[in-house]
């Protein structure tokens, strides 16, 4: 199944996932960001770069390859996923050091090191990770770790474990926004493992019929909303500006306080 948007949208809200699943000492939150980033040559387009702050040059910069299914006959996996990396560092020479993360959904999609990058195969330089060969339960790992797991989980197993990290959901993310697009999350990749079933049946199998019943749930849809509406009236502030309009225009023109508009136009800056 394509799933690197479930990485992506997993890894660009919590960046310091990553940092978990390899078991590196997560930095204070807030100081890695996730990007997809582009390189001048056309051909190439890293998956996804966990970005220090630009303050802490002693942090690395973590380059990310996601593999979900096995490679064709022919294609260099490797060769492709250090040449992004070298072309990046040249296009951009950042004082960091950096590390490759490569995330196989199987073992099996693993085509195996190439003799030219043998170096790198015991090297903190690169770390490839297997979801379907990581233990279910390490203690301090968090629901979003769980849920990056759940997607290399074979189908037979995958109710039962998706069940249980909706209820630690439930019980440890007090966020109800948080909690509601970690259970969406989770539902989203039972989509894609069960393809065949309609939203009932995998809502029925998650047990989220009840679920979404409820007044926190019900809730939490609404701030979401109400969220996804206030950046959609942000995103306008930068075009009103170039408009010639004040600050206070922009306010009435919108339904927003002028606190709120006067923040969005000082992150501009």
């Amino acid at each position: 199944m394509k799933t690197d948007f479930l990485f992506y949208d997993l890894f660009q809200s919590s960046p310091e996932v990553l940092l978990e699943l390899l078991g590196t000492p997560s930095p204070q939150r807030g100081l890695y960001s996730f990007v997809s980033q582009e390189v001048k040559e056309t051909r190439f387009q890293i998956d996804g770069i966990l970005l220090p702050h630009h303050r802490r040059p002693d942090l690395p910069i973590y380059f990310l390859e996601v593999q979900g299914y096995p490679q064709k006959k022919g294609d260099s996996f490797y060769h492709a996923f250090f040449a992004e990396i070298n072309l990046y560092l040249n296009d951009y020479r950042p004082p960091n050091d950096w590390r490759g993360v490569i995330l196989f959904t199987e073992r099996r999609f693993d085509p195996g090191l190439p003799q030219h990058y043998q170096d790198y195969a015991n090297s903190e330089r690169l770390q490839r990770l297997y979801l379907d060969r990581m233990p279910e339960d390490v203690e301090g790992r968090s629901v979003a770790a769980g849920v990056i797991q759940l997607i290399g989980v074979k189908a037979k197993g995958a109710p039962e474990r998706a069940r249980r990290l909706i209820e630690r959901a439930r019980t440890e993310v007090t966020d109800a926004m948080a909690q509601r697009e970690i259970i969406e999350l989770i539902y989203t990749v039972f989509v894609y493992k069960f393809p065949k079933l309609s939203r009932e049946e995998i809502e029925t199998m998650l047990g989220l019929s009840e679920l979404k019943q409820t007044k926190v749930y019900q809730e939490a849809v609404e701030e979401g909303e109400q969220r996804g509406e206030l950046k959609a009236k942000l995103e306008m502030v930068p075009v009103l500006l170039e408009l010639g309009m004040t600050v206070e225009q922009i306010a009435a023109r919108l339904g927003l306080e002028v606190s709120i508009v006067n923040r969005a136009t000082q992150s501009l800056k």
